[in-house]
């Protein structure tokens, strides 16, 4: 007979919450400024990010390059 397990899942604890955003928050304005900065000048900054070569607008493209940059740090 198959175990089951009851698992709560707790939402992450305030500290984590506060270093992620303390991550992503810098990571976005930076990407976003050099993608702001390509789109100025017309050159294509989604072969710059990874992770936002498919993206059709810019928040998009720049929050997957986020998540993308986030899960190489760890």
């Amino acid at each position: 007979m198959t175990e089951l397990s009851y698992v709560t899942h707790k939402s992450p604890p305030r500290e984590d919450k506060l270093s992620f955003a303390l991550i992503f928050v810098p990571c976005f304005v930076l990407l976003l400024s050099v993608a702001l900065l390509g789109q100025l000048v017309g050159l294509h900054w989604q072969d710059w990010l990874p992770g936002a070569e498919h993206k059709g607008n810019l928040f998009a493209g720049v929050h997957a390059a986020v998540f993308t940059l986030m899960s190489q740090l760890i």
